[in-house]
Order: C-alpha cells, then sequence, then structure tokens
C-alpha cells in the first residue's frame, strides 16, 4: 500500500468554473499511481471543487445563473458582510456544493465518465489564489 501527499496552487480570475482535470492526471501518471484513490480537498470556504459536464461550456454558464438567482449578492439577509456582498453568498454557494472529492483510480486512470472534469468553482466575485490537497491511497 502506498499513499502519496500533494498540493495544488489555482489562481482564479474571479467568479466561474475552472477545469483542472489534466493537471491531476499529469501528478497521477509522473506518480505512476496504479489502483486506489485519490482524495481532493479545498482549503477555502468560499471556493468549491466538483465533477460536471466538461464538453459544453453552456452547463457552466447555467449553473453559475441557477446559483446567482438562488444565493443573490447583496441580500439584506446576510449580516456577514466584512469582505463585501458576495462574502456570505460564497458561503453558502460552498456549502450547498462540496469541498472534497473521491476519485477511484483503475489501471493508472481517474474513473471519471466521458463527459466528467474536475472543477474548481470560484464563487468570490475578485480573484483569489486556491489551494487543493491530493491525496493518493493505493498502488
Amino acid at each position: 500500500m502506498r499513499q502519496q501527499f500533494h498540493e495544488l496552487t489555482i489562481s482564479t480570475r474571479g467568479r466561474g468554473l475552472i477545469e483542472f482535470t489534466a493537471t491531476v492526471e499529469k501528478w497521477v501518471a509522473e506518480n505512476k499511481f496504479r489502483d486506489g484513490l485519490l482524495t481532493l480537498h479545498l482549503k477555502h470556504t468560499s471556493a468549491s471543487l466538483l465533477i460536471q459536464e466538461n464538453a459544453d461550456p453552456a452547463v457552466r454558464r447555467d449553473l453559475e445563473a441557477f446559483f446567482a438567482r438562488l444565493v443573490r449578492d447583496g441580500d439584506p439577509l446576510f449580516i456577514h458582510t466584512a469582505e463585501g456582498i458576495d462574502d456570505m453568498p460564497a458561503h453558502i454557494r460552498t456549502a450547498l456544493t462540496a469541498v472534497n472529492l473521491s476519485i477511484p483510480l483503475h489501471g493508472g486512470e481517474l474513473t471519471l465518465g466521458t463527459w466528467q472534469g474536475i472543477y474548481l468553482w470560484e464563487h468570490r466575485r475578485h480573484p483569489h489564489t486556491r489551494h487543493i490537497a491530493l491525496h493518493f491511497l493505493g498502488e
């Protein structure tokens, strides 16, 4: 049994989804991992991780539009606005999604579906630097 840790740093341009599947695949290949479980953990509370369709950009636009309607910036309901009108909405968006992903590895490949990609979803309006811990456990 083998395990290995790694940390990725991703700079965002503000709100939106950033696919980083290729970066994860490269790390897996460089380390010659074969079979096991890869866990990803985002070390932030105003962004999230998700596995989503990577073929049609309209999916990402529609996700943004839905969440903009569901959790509006500047809603007078929120009192936590220390970093601006998108502060609490970003935390709620994170609470509704996830900061952890687990992806099985088989034969050196991530077991993602045909149209699945791994995304960092930045929920803040302004650019941020985000850190993702990767942990592989297996052979």
